[in-house]
């Protein structure tokens, strides 16, 4: 019960990772309000998870929308200690053709959406004058570049950046900023991702998935399980002197 009496907010958390992550959160003790841009998805999900669960319905790329869901997320949960900024898109393409709306469509969500979300908690955690956790999703896509997936790790690599700049700036008022790093994780967007690999590399159906999973150094694609020690511990007291950090949790396929 190392989270009993604090409240999260998880965006993306209709399924996958973030759906695990309020597992976990809610298992330690925790209220968690379920963000997402889906009303169905967030709205079963939330349910499923019982009375320490509420469902938020909220585009990460719309600020009307993040002040809204943030606003009603903190006023049904009491608060708001922790925010874990999980939302996001992949695409792949070569660099002669990627496209203008699919950079815009994937900064919109994966660097504005974890920057004005941040701002949307960090603007409740300071007025309230009790510090909080911020934990953004990263990858180890962001700590290099890959061929046909730029646009991807560009983003990811921003979201790096911010949480150092947003770490070493929130933390005088005692907000941890940090982030965890994954690698490759199993789970249905894998689908989608294979699906671009096939296409530009010419690759079977499921070779992709096959090939990235056995290269990983502990023998497997990593689980959104995999990932739930590491943002609950950032989420504790445990993690207090942990300042802009990002950590990799990737079965060993990344040396940061």
């Amino acid at each position: 019960m190392r989270l009993a009496g604090k409240t999260a907010l998880i965006t993306g958390s209709a399924r996958g990772i973030g759906l695990e992550f309020a597992r976990a959160y809610i298992a330690e003790g925790a209220k968690v309000a379920l963000a997402d841009i889906n009303a169905d998805a967030v709205a079963k999900a939330a349910e499923a998870l019982g009375p320490q669960a509420i469902g938020v319905v909220l585009d990460v790329t719309q600020q009307v929308s993040i002040d809204a869901g943030f606003a009603e997320a903190i006023a049904r949960l009491g608060g708001l200690d922790i925010l874990v900024n999980n939302a996001a898109l992949f695409s792949a393409a070569p660099i002669a053709e990627i496209s203008r709306a699919d950079y815009e469509r994937l900064f919109a969500v994966n660097v504005s959406g974890t920057l004005f979300c941040m701002q949307a908690a960090a603007r409740h955690m300071i007025a309230a004058g009790k510090g909080g956790k911020i934990i953004n999703m990263a990858s180890q896509a962001g700590r290099r570049g890959e061929g046909l997936v730029a646009i991807y790790c560009a983003t990811k690599a921003a979201v790096i950046s911010l949480t150092q700049s947003a770490g070493l700036g929130l933390i005088a008022h005692n907000i941890n900023v940090n982030a965890i790093a994954p690698g490759v994780v199993d789970g249905e967007h894998w689908d989608g991702v294979d699906a671009f690999f096939a296409k530009y590399e010419n690759k079977q159906p499921g070779q992709k998935k096959r090939e990235v999973g056995a290269a990983v150094p502990y023998g497997r694609m990593g689980t959104a399980a995999d990932l739930t020690g590491m943002a609950v511990f950032l989420a504790t007291p445990e993690a207090d002197y942990i300042v802009a950090q990002c950590f990799g949790v990737d079965g060993g396929n990344w040396m940061a």
